[in-house]
C-alpha cells in the first residue's frame, strides 16, 4: 500500500502524482491542507509522520522492510524507480540521465524554493510586500529559472526526456509550467518548454494528476 500525503496545489506533490500515474501504480490520498487551521502541515499529528512539515510525504507499507516514510519530491521519484523500475522514469545512457537531473534539480532546487507558498506568505505576511511587488518577484524568478531550461531542453532535440515518452524531467516540468501559468507569466520566450508540457498535458498520467482533479481541490 503506497499512501501519498498531498495537497491539490503542491507543484512538489504534484510531481510524484504524475510519477505514480507514469508507472501505473495504484496509491491512497491523505490531504493535507497547506492554508486551513494555520498550515496543517505544522499540526502536531503530521509533523510526528515527517518533521520537515512539508508535503509531500509518501509512505511505503509494502517495502519488505517496514513501513518506509520518505519525504522530498526527488527522493520520492528516485525510489520509485528503484523500487518499481518497470517503466523507468529515467534514462538508460549515463549522460542523458545526468542532463534529467541537471534540469528537475534546477526546478525542484533553484526555481521552484522561490516562489513557494511560505516564502511567498513570509513576503506578504512578515515584510510586508504588497501583491503586486509580490507577483513581480514570482515572475523574475520564473523567468530567470525557464530561461536556462529553455536552454537545457536543447540536449534533447525535441525528444521527450525519455525518447518517445516522459519520465522524471517531465514530473517536474509540467508542475512549474502550471504554476507560471497561474501567475500569468510570459511564457512566450520558451518555446521547448512549451512544446514539452504540451506533449505531456494531454496524457492520462498528467491529466489525473491535475491539481483541480484531485479530491481535495478547493
Amino acid at each position: 500500500m503506497l499512501t501519498l500525503y498531498s495537497y491539490w496545489r503542491s507543484s512538489a506533490a504534484y510531481r510524484v502524482r504524475i510519477a505514480l500515474n507514469l508507472k501505473g501504480l495504484a496509491y491512497r490520498q491523505v490531504p493535507v491542507h497547506l492554508v486551513k487551521d494555520g498550515g496543517q502541515q505544522r499540526s502536531a499529528d503530521y509533523c510526528a509522520l515527517n518533521p520537515q512539515g512539508l508535503v509531500p510525504l509518501l509512505v511505503d507499507t509494502d517495502s519488505g522492510a517496514g513501513e518506509v516514510r520518505i519525504a522530498q519530491s526527488l527522493a520520492i521519484l528516485e525510489y520509485l524507480d528503484e523500487v518499481f523500475p518497470v517503466p523507468a522514469l529515467l534514462p538508460v545512457e549515463p549522460a542523458d540521465r545526468a542532463q534529467v537531473r541537471a534540469l528537475a534539480l534546477h526546478i525542484a532546487c533553484d526555481l521552484h524554493p522561490l516562489n513557494n507558498l511560505r516564502v511567498l506568505q513570509y513576503l506578504s505576511a512578515t515584510l510586508g510586500v504588497d501583491d503586486s511587488a509580490k507577483n513581480a518577484w514570482y515572475r523574475h524568478w520564473v523567468s530567470v529559472g525557464l530561461a536556462a531550461v529553455e536552454q537545457g531542453l536543447a540536449h534533447f532535440d525535441g525528444r521527450l526526456s525519455l525518447g518517445h515518452r516522459p519520465g522524471y524531467l517531465e514530473a517536474c516540468l509540467v508542475p512549474q509550467v502550471y504554476n507560471a501559468r497561474r501567475f500569468d507569466c510570459d511564457l512566450s520566450g520558451y518555446p521547448r518548454v512549451l512544446e514539452m508540457a504540451a506533449r505531456c498535458e494531454s496524457l492520462d498520467a498528467f491529466a489525473q494528476a491535475a491539481p483541480e482533479v484531485q479530491p481535495d481541490a478547493t
